[in-house]
């Protein structure tokens, strides 16, 4: 009876909402890096083809990580090469999802998370990822803490994105 709870070829004509397809991954590995531009982080995207232009597809992110004492951290998602769900411009301030501060020789993860219903307006193979900038002279982490010896006291963790496409 699964497909009564969500049928494969869509809602019944005059329903409204449902999720169609889910598609997600989890990064467990480690990532860094020293730029202060947007970069995208290696492992953390993921490809949906909407059924329907019309067709809303909804992101969850959760981004694990840190960075060398006085380092601001910066998260952007980009539906392909467009960021979505940003602040608004506001003069030079940076527009993300989410940012951690990391003070000097902090030795645990901490984490963000962004939830967006996107309307991508196409039945194409759309990518979603996730990007980092540095925002110090220092470097950025993603899953891993600033200070990261083989200790007790030094945490890892993970980071993932997930997509559902949602009729409406």
């Amino acid at each position: 009876k699964v497909n009564s709870i969500v049928p494969v070829g869509g809602l019944p004509s005059g329903a409204n909402g449902g999720i169609i397809q889910v598609v997600s991954t989890t990064k467990t590995d480690t990532f860094s890096t020293s730029s202060s531009s947007m970069t995208d982080i290696t492992g953390l995207s993921v490809t949906i083809t909407p059924s329907s232009a019309s067709s809303k597809i909804l992101v969850l992110v959760h981004c694990t990580g840190n960075g060398d004492g006085g380092t601001r951290v910066n998260f952007r998602m980009m539906r392909g090469s467009t960021a979505i769900g940003i602040a608004d411009a506001n003069g030079n301030r940076v527009r993300t999802f989410g940012g951690i501060f990391a003070p000097n020789n902090d030795n645990t993860t901490e984490t963000v998370s962004a939830v967006h219903l996107d309307s991508p307006a196409t039945t194409s193979a759309t990518t979603y990822k996730v990007q980092v900038s540095n925002m110090g002279s220092s470097t950025v982490y993603v899953n891993r803490s600033d200070g990261y010896t083989d200790h007790i006291t030094h945490n890892s963790g993970t980071s993932s994105i997930t997509v559902m496409e949602v009729t409406v």
